[in-house]
């Protein structure tokens, strides 16, 4: 099942060459896990990877703008090849505004995807505003399109998967797989 959607998503995704991430809640499930000597812990799901690694093959374009600082989070945005990395931006719309402009991009070529009030100036901004399941009810309203699962257990998947569909990119592929 896919998830909820208004109208016009479906012709908002078909124009979107980057898509941006908040991290906690979305692609995590927000919980932050602290061992004995005080380091954090998160855990990312694999699918979301994947799915962001088969949108980059896409030739498309990612990043993560998020109010939080991590030598963690780092790491995964190296592995996942992130092309924008913004981090300890409680007022993402100047790190929004600073992507848009080195890609040479409109609002209507960005989709974001967030789940608390902090990202509702962005979500406000872009051709495509999109939420996890579990987002706060507020970002859950503004949203273009509201995934079925929840941050951090395959939102972010689920709404790439949705953008490639609507641009004809998700039967290519998957052929790339079959052959």
């Amino acid at each position: 099942m896919e998830g909820a959607r208004t109208v016009d998503a479906f012709g908002r995704a078909q124009k979107i060459r980057m898509i941006i991430f908040d991290v906690d809640g979305v692609l995590t499930d927000g919980g932050v896990y602290i061992g004995a000597e005080g380091e954090l812990f998160k855990a990312f799901n694999i699918k979301d990877g994947m799915g962001i690694a088969l949108w980059q093959r896409a030739g498309l374009k990612t990043a993560i703008i998020t109010g939080r600082t991590s030598k963690m989070l780092e790491q995964r945005a190296a592995e996942l090849h992130i092309t924008e990395f913004r981090q300890g931006c409680i007022d993402k719309r100047d790190a929004y505004k600073e992507i848009k402009e080195k890609h040479s991009l409109t609002d209507e070529e960005i989709a974001y995807i967030g789940d608390d009030l902090i990202d509702l100036p962005v979500m406000l901004q872009v051709g495509l505003a999109a939420a996890p399941a579990d987002a706060v009810v507020d970002v859950r309203d503004r949203a273009h399109f509201v995934a079925c699962k929840t941050g951090g257990h395959g939102a972010v998947r689920e709404v790439l998967e949705f953008i490639m569909k609507s641009q004809g990119l998700w039967r290519d592929i998957v052929n790339t797989f079959l052959s």
